[in-house]
Order: structure tokens, then C-alpha cells, then sequence
């Protein structure tokens, strides 16, 4: 294969996989990871090992997820003009490598979770490795029976901070990985109803559940209000919880301000922002909280009690 070939296909599963939305989870992922490892003993901090192995499970389930998603509605992607253009309606990718991609991605995903357990002695990623997967792809169906899929879609990505802290210290799993559970699950669910005012025709015409489709482009706008602004306030309980620090509270506030910008993007008759308010704003939340959060453990806060 030429070099032109060779990065004309990584493009095209690339954007298969939405590879660049990887950066909404990976960094609670890795937020989570220092957080947890405060408890190591004798640093306080993960491994380089540690890290390595969260980014392989996160490319890994993220992957999995989103080539099932994308093999699940291949024929719903097709007659929707807006994703009629995705590499599988489109014929740049067949089923069948789909599929050989998607097996592979899962067994990358054990392969990670298996890595705890031979280098740290920590069973738990291989244990719930399948059940984390069969969990994901679940979210493929939701959107068939319920409104409320933008939810579900929340609670998985939600877990990515959760399953981070069970792989680096299990013992230490608490409130404060239940408050990053929820603030994402809302973050993301929040964000997720927003970019969903898209196909709001192409969703009822099909029979598809979505709260857009469902009760109005309106009524959908302030109810991701609401999410974001349970998500602030369960950043701010995760300083508590977690005992950050100043540095910390300096992200959430500026999370907050960008939440406020997000929502004020997209109008109930105006939809022309939503990209810039999905993509653009929700990766600089993810990598501007996880960057300051890090920091704050990195320049001494204080230990978890």
C-alpha cells in the first residue's frame, strides 16, 4: 500500500470510529488515574505502566463502541442526509472489515484489562472487561425504545473515570469516583441532546426515541441546561470529596463558563452552532479540567481522608 493509501485508510477509520471524540473521556480517564494514584505507595502517583494501559482500554472500549454503533445503524446513517456520508453507507469501508475491526478493538480492550492483573495483581479490569463491552454496544439499541438514550449514552462514557480508579486502586473507590460517574454521565448526556437537535425530523420520521424528537427542540435545550448545571455542581463536590485544591476550582469554574457558552450557542430555530458547540467548546472542558485537576495532585493537594 502507498503512503497516500496507507493514511487515506487510517482517515477513513478514523472517521469511522469519530477517533477524535476520544478526547471528551480520556482525559477524566487519566484524571481519575492520578487521583487514585495518590494511594500508591511509596510516590503517590501512577506508573507510566498505569497510564499506558488506561489509554489502551480507553482506545480500545471507545472503539468497540463506536464501530458497533456505527455497524448497528449503517442502513438509519444511509437515509439520514447528514451521516449518509459515514464510511459504511458510504461503501468506503465494507461490513465484513467492520466487523474484523470491531473484534479486534475488543480483544485490544482484554488484552488492557488483562495487563492489570500480570503486572499489579488487580483482577477487576478482567473481570468486568465483557461485561463493560456488552455495556457499551448496549447503547446502540436504546434509541429504539427510549427518549432517554442520551442518558445511557452518559452513564457508559461515564464509567471511563470509574473503571480508571477501580484498575489503579480498587480499595480507594468512593464518593469521589461516584461524583466524576455523574458529572460525566450529565456532561456528556447534556451535550449529547444538544447535537441531537440535528435529527430531529430524520428521528421521528424513522421512529427513533430522543428527547429533541420527542418534546421539542425547546424543551431538549433546557434540559441539557439542567444536566450542565449539575455537572458544576458535582465538580465543585468532587473538591471535597477528593480534597483538590484552588488550582482545581480555577478548571471548574472556567468548565462552567464554557457550559454556559455551549448552551448559548444553539438556539431551539437554530442549529448552525451545534459543531462548534459539541466539538470545539467539550474538548476544551475535558482537557482544560483534566490539565488543571492533575496539576492541583501534582503540586501537593492534600491526601484523601
Amino acid at each position: 500500500m502507498s503512503d497516500r493509501g496507507m493514511l487515506s485508510s487510517v482517515q477513513t477509520w478514523g472517521a469511522m470510529i469519530k477517533f477524535s471524540h476520544t478526547i471528551f473521556a480520556l482525559p477524566f480517564a487519566i484524571l481519575a488515574t492520578f487521583l487514585a494514584g495518590r494511594q500508591i505507595e511509596p510516590s503517590g502517583m501512577p506508573t507510566w505502566q498505569h497510564v499506558i494501559l488506561i489509554v489502551i482500554c480507553m482506545f480500545g472500549a471507545r472503539s468497540v463502541a463506536m464501530t458497533f454503533n456505527r455497524i448497528v445503524d449503517a442502513q438509519i446513517d444511509a437515509r439520514n442526509p447528514r451521516t449518509a456520508g459515514r464510511p459504511l453507507p458510504a461503501g468506503h469501508l465494507s461490513m465484513r472489515s467492520a466487523y474484523i475491526f470491531l473484534g479486534a478493538c475488543s480483544a485490544l480492550f482484554v488484552a488492557g484489562c488483562m495487563g492489570f492483573y500480570k503486572l499489579f495483581g488487580n483482577s477487576w479490569p478482567a473481570i468486568l472487561s465483557l461485561p463493560v463491552l456488552l455495556y457499551l454496544c448496549g447503547y446502540s439499541y436504546t434509541k429504539r425504545f427510549t427518549k432517554w438514550s442520551h442518558v445511557y449514552l452518559g452513564t457508559a462514557i461515564g464509567f471511563s473515570p470509574v473503571a480508571a480508579w477501580l484498575a489503579i486502586d480498587p480499595d480507594s473507590l468512593g464518593w469521589s469516583a461516584v461524583m466524576m460517574w455523574g458529572a460525566v454521565t450529565l456532561w456528556i448526556a447534556g451535550f449529547d441532546v444538544i447535537y441531537a437537535c440535528q435529527d430531529i425530523d430524520v428521528d421521528r420520521r424513522e421512529g427513533l426515541f430522543s428527547i429533541p424528537s420527542r418534546l421539542g427542540a425547546g424543551t431538549a435545550l433546557w434540559i441539557a441546561r439542567l444536566f450542565h448545571l449539575l455537572v458544576v455542581v458535582l465538580l465543585i463536590c468532587l473538591s471535597m470529596t477528593a480534597a483538590l485544591g484552588w488550582v482545581y476550582l480555577l478548571g471548574v469554574g472556567l468548565v462552567a463558563i464554557l457550559l454556559l457558552v455551549e448552551n448559548s450557542l444553539v438556539k431551539p430555530h437554530d442549529f448552525s452552532k451545534v459543531n462548534l458547540a459539541f466539538f470545539t467548546v467539550n474538548g476544551i472542558v475535558s482537557v482544560l479540567l483534566a490539565v488543571l485537576g492533575v496539576t492541583d495532585v501534582l503540586i501537593g493537594a492534600a491526601p484523601v481522608i
